[in-house]
């Protein structure tokens, strides 16, 4: 990737009242000259940074005026970019935004490929590529988690994390490759005490950010729930009640639902991804066994299984197929399951709530009574979900890992430091524990992009909008 040439691009999305179009490169400035006319007669070329201009584009070969604008001007190197910068506000229009950027075109600029400001911002030192990746990030932000998982990542806090590691394990490998140096005199400046207790704090800090991965990668794609249990307890008439709207065709007949319906419901600032299975039952039906074969994989993914169970059955009856629906689910590390007891407004008799406590006690789980037709005590089921995940560390600025690319590069880096601490316990020379720390120097440069190839940027920046 290079930086090269002046590039302009529109950076806000149609329909607006206003736009902005952003130039930036060595003649960045002498372009918008070309076309701008201040008010107050005087040249962007003469102006300071950080300053503000009214005035008027046109088009320079007849001096018509094409809009009246704001450009705020920009040096280099104080700009995002690094380099001179120009953006012009102007108003909403699709012919005004098009009219802008033909007269830039003219005066030497070119279009900005996707993602071209941030790679110049990248290249020129501004910012890292873990951080560029937040910026991605932060446009594609839908709730306040991912909003605040991408702001600590975009300033730095991710950064900071692996710049101590770095610091650490540099100086590590020098005193390790100074002693090579010294390698006839046997003398050793790496106490291997303190460097088994650094490369093992250094590993607990690794081993941090890979379990975040797990809290991290769910906020940015979503909180997997799947309803499930057997056919006709309501799993498609409860997710059609935190909907609010009838998404999923509810039947009284046994096996309505064949397939997997999935949609998302923002509670609490964070993306819960509400998956109606496929109910569990023994049947003939080729259709509806392919259903249940997606159930049992959507259990699988999930984070959060609500498992429904009609609250209105006797409750000898209602023990009997719950158990039967816990003895179908394999529950793996980190999966929460709670159990909900629909139909609640069918009790004839009896304290639904003092049901569900007795229900969650003798299963392990959590219960819950609701009732899906009437809405009732979805409030709490809610704030159930929500307490379900810890998302303190979001908001508290720790370094949360939701990137698939950092995450293996973390997972790398776990497995070359077990490797040093072994050879440091079999007593290997001192070669061989700098090369197994340089690699896990190596893994760790690759998130903030010290070392980076050029296909690994191409793929990166591609995924950008352009004027960003």
């Amino acid at each position: 990737m290079t930086v090269e040439g002046t590039i302009a691009a529109v950076a806000t999305g149609a329909g607006g009242a206003l736009s902005v179009i952003r130039i930036s490169g060595r003649e960045a400035i002498a372009v918008c000259d070309a076309v701008f006319r201040a008010a107050s007669g005087r040249k962007l070329s003469d102006q300071s940074g950080y300053t503000l201009h009214f005035g008027r584009i046109v088009a320079p070969e007849t001096e018509k005026t094409i809009d009246e604008v704001l450009v705020s001007l920009f040096r280099a190197p104080r700009s995002y970019t690094g380099e001179d910068m120009a953006e012009i506000s102007c108003h909403g229009s699709a012919y005004i935004r098009q009219e802008i950027m033909k007269r830039l075109i003219e005066a030497g600029a070119r279009q900005a490929g996707p993602g071209e400001f941030t790679v110049r911002a990248f290249l020129n030192g501004k910012i890292d590529l873990s951080q560029a990746e937040a910026v991605a990030d932060m446009i594609a932000s839908s709730d306040r988690a991912t909003h605040a998982m991408a702001l600590n990542q975009m300033r730095g806090g991710y950064s900071q994390a692996f710049d101590t590691l770095r610091e650490e394990l540099l100086h590590l490998v020098s005193l390790l490759e100074l002693e090579l140096d010294f390698s006839e005199e046997d003398v050793t400046f790496a106490d291997r005490g303190q460097l088994d207790a650094l490369l093992g704090r250094i590993a607990g800090e690794v081993g941090t950010l890979l379990r975040s991965f797990s809290l991290g990668n769910a906020v940015k794609t979503g909180i997997g729930v799947a309803i499930v249990g057997p056919p006709n307890v309501g799993k498609s008439t409860l997710l059609n009640a935190l909907l609010r709207e009838d998404r999923a065709m509810v039947s009284e007949i046994a096996g309505t639902t064949r397939d997997v319906i999935e949609e998302t419901v923002c509670i609490g600032g964070v993306h819960f991804r509400f998956i109606d299975t496929a109910g569990i039952r023994a049947t003939d039906d080729t259709l509806e066994q392919m259903g249940i074969r997606r159930t049992f994989s959507s259990i699988g993914k999930a984070r959060i299984i609500l498992l429904l169970a009609d609250g209105s059955e006797e409750r000898g009856t209602l023990c009997r197929r719950i158990e039967e629906s816990l003895s179908d689910i394999a529950l793996r590390t980190g999966q929460r399951l709670y159990i909900l007891l629909n139909k609640t407004d069918k009790t004839a008799s009896g304290d639904p709530e003092s049901l569900a406590d007795s229900i969650g006690s003798r299963f392990g789980h959590p219960a819950l009574a609701i009732s899906a037709k009437e809405n009732r005590n979805l409030d709490r089921l809610t704030d159930l979900l929500s307490r379900s995940i810890d998302t303190d560390p979001l908001y508290d600025g720790t370094p949360v890992v939701s990137n698939t690319r950092h995450y293996e590069a973390l997972l790398h880096a776990s497995e070359a430091l077990d490797r040093a601490r072994q050879g440091l316990h079999a007593a290997l020379p001192s070669d061989l524990l700098s090369q197994d720390i340089r690699e896990v120097l190596y893994h760790l440069e690759t998130i903030t992009g010290k070392i980076a190839t050029d296909d690994i940027l191409s793929e990166i920046f591609s995924k950008f909008c352009i004027g960003k």
